[in-house]
């Protein structure tokens, strides 16, 4: 019922930096809490950052003071802004939302996007 559309990936010089855009759309009830996670080349998924509704932000330690998670409730949309990246920071980064099963519910479901590939090379 919602499909996720992440843009903005590509590839950034060390030290430069990118944006990236999740949208969300389809039949929502309301979306809870939004989040930015990146896998590697053999490694694990893991979380970068994540904003709750209410605009509570949490981060990696690796990416405190140089990424920025925002939202946009009005347009569902949830961003990340990256900076000073670095080559290591190559990866395919994963939008991830929750929305409420029912309404009046606190029991969410999950949703992915299907990934926008960040490169950090010189």
């Amino acid at each position: 019922q919602v499909h996720l559309v992440e843009s903005g990936g590509g590839l950034a010089q060390p030290g430069g930096s990118l944006r990236l855009s999740c949208a969300a759309s389809g039949r929502m009830l309301r979306i809870n809490d939004m989040g930015w996670y990146r896998q590697a080349p053999g490694k694990q998924r893991e979380l970068v950052a994540s904003i709750t509704k209410f605009g509570t932000r949490n981060y990696a330690d690796f990416v405190k003071d140089r990424f920025t998670i925002s939202r946009d409730n009005a347009e569902n949309t949830v961003y990340l802004q990256m900076n000073s990246l670095k080559p290591d920071e190559t990866a395919v980064y994963y939008c991830h939302i929750e929305d409420l099963t029912n309404p009046g519910s606190n029991r969410v479901k999950g949703y992915w996007g299907q990934g926008t590939q960040v490169t950090v090379s010189s």
